[in-house]
Parts: structure tokens; C-alpha cells; sequence
């Protein structure tokens, strides 16, 4: 005849091994809570720094630009701008297409007198620059309405190649119509446009600067600051 056996040894029948089964899984989750905290908080550290580096790249100064000229934000544009570094920059640019404006009649003396006039009209150049660089970077992007911030992040760089040399760096875009180069200089956490390369905006600044220079054909043809061609030979013969 069979025998029933009770065990009455404490700790040893399945009510207390299912106390230590949860404790286990409990020690297993504990763990792999750990694990993940642990994870995030790198990816945290990680994304931080990895945000605190893109923001000190001439992209996201790029996309500050873009997002200033938008919102016509003339604070803003004069701390990504170096309007007089640019004027400078592009003076022998603007002095020789003005020269050309004048055609061949010009000479060394009227030469003269456009360079003594250039550095009078240096504010009326610098303003130039701003309004049309600031139109220009206005539709970098691309369309009529201005685009939220978060969005000329994900975009410009990708409009953009850029190449960065010590603190130096340069961007060339394709418009629509034609080619636009920019030369930035590390300012602090930002870049600055220090250079520009638009032979359209070049052109612009010269329609602005040629107002306050002689008119084109408008000398008294005795003037001494004209060559003319052949009258003075009529009159030696």
C-alpha cells in the first residue's frame, strides 16, 4: 500500500520557491532598467555635445542667416554680416565695373577722381550690400514663404557645400539663375559672411554707386577728364 508523504521542512516545498523565482526576475529587471537609464543618458550626452558642435558650424550660421533675412531681422543680419569687411572686398570689384560703365573715352584722370570718389560713397556701398545680400539669402531656400527654423535646419545644408579651413570657411550655392559664393570667418560660436561672389550683386552695388558718380555722357566735351578720340587731331591740321 502506497505511503503519502507530507514535508514539513521549512523552505522546501513550491510556496517557498516561488518567492525566490520573483526575486530573480526582479534582480533581472532591476538590472536591465539600469541599462537602459544608463543608455539614454549617453545618447543624451552624446546628442548634447554632438548639438553644441552643429551650432558652432558655418551651417547653422547659414540657417541663422537664412532665418534673419526672412524675418527682415536687421539686429540679427549685422551679427552674421561684416558688411565692412565685405565693402572692402569688393571695392576693386565695384571700381572697375564702374570704369567699365564709361567705356573706352575714360582716362587715367577720370580713373583717379572715381577712386578719390569711392571711399566718400563706402556707407552707400556697405548699405547696398546689406539690402541685396539680405534679398539674395531671402529666397535661398527656395519659395516665397518663409520657412520655420526647425526647416532651414534640415535644409540649407543640404542646399550648401561648404568647405572649412581652420577658421575659415567657404559656401557656394546654386540659385536659380546662377552661382552665389560666400567666404565666412569663425566669430566666437558663430560665422560670419565676410566675402561675397554674385557678379549680379556686384552689379547692383555699382547701379547704386554710379548715382553719385559722374553721369555717363554728360561731360562737357572739353572736360580734360575724357579722352576724345580724333578732335584733337582735326584741330592740329
Amino acid at each position: 500500500m502506497g505511503r503519502i508523504v507530507v514535508n514539513f521542512e521549512p523552505g522546501k516545498g513550491p510556496a517557498a520557491r516561488a518567492p525566490k523565482r520573483r526575486r530573480r526576475w526582479l534582480r533581472i529587471l532591476a538590472i536591465l532598467a539600469v541599462v537602459v537609464v544608463a543608455f539614454i543618458a549617453v545618447l543624451a550626452v552624446v546628442g548634447f555635445f554632438s548639438w553644441r558642435h552643429f551650432q558652432a558650424s558655418p551651417e547653422y550660421s547659414l540657417a541663422l542667416l537664412v532665418d534673419a533675412a526672412q524675418r527682415n531681422d536687421q539686429q540679427e543680419l549685422a551679427k552674421l554680416i561684416d558688411e565692412e569687411e565685405i565693402a572692402k572686398n569688393m571695392t576693386a570689384g565695384v571700381r572697375q565695373k564702374a570704369v567699365e560703365r564709361y567705356g573706352g573715352s575714360v582716362n587715367a584722370t577720370t580713373q583717379q577722381q572715381i577712386d578719390q570718389l569711392l571711399p566718400a560713397l563706402l556707407p552707400r556701398v556697405k548699405q547696398a550690400i546689406h539690402d541685396e545680400l539680405a534679398n539674395q539669402i531671402k529666397t535661398f531656400a527656395g519659395g516665397s514663404e518663409p520657412k520655420p527654423f526647425i526647416v532651414l535646419l534640415a535644409t540649407v545644408p543640404s542646399l550648401v557645400k561648404i568647405t572649412t579651413e581652420g577658421d575659415t570657411a567657404k559656401a557656394s550655392a546654386s540659385m536659380s539663375d546662377r552661382k552665389l559664393d560666400l567666404t565666412m570667418r569663425r566669430a566666437d560660436d558663430r560665422w560670419k559672411v565676410v566675402g561675397v561672389n554674385d557678379d549680379t550683386l556686384l552689379q547692383r552695388v555699382v547701379d547704386t554707386v554710379m548715382k553719385d558718380l559722374p553721369p555717363i555722357g554728360g561731360f562737357d566735351t572739353n572736360s580734360p577728364l575724357f579722352k576724345i578720340p580724333g578732335r584733337s587731331r582735326k584741330r592740329n591740321r
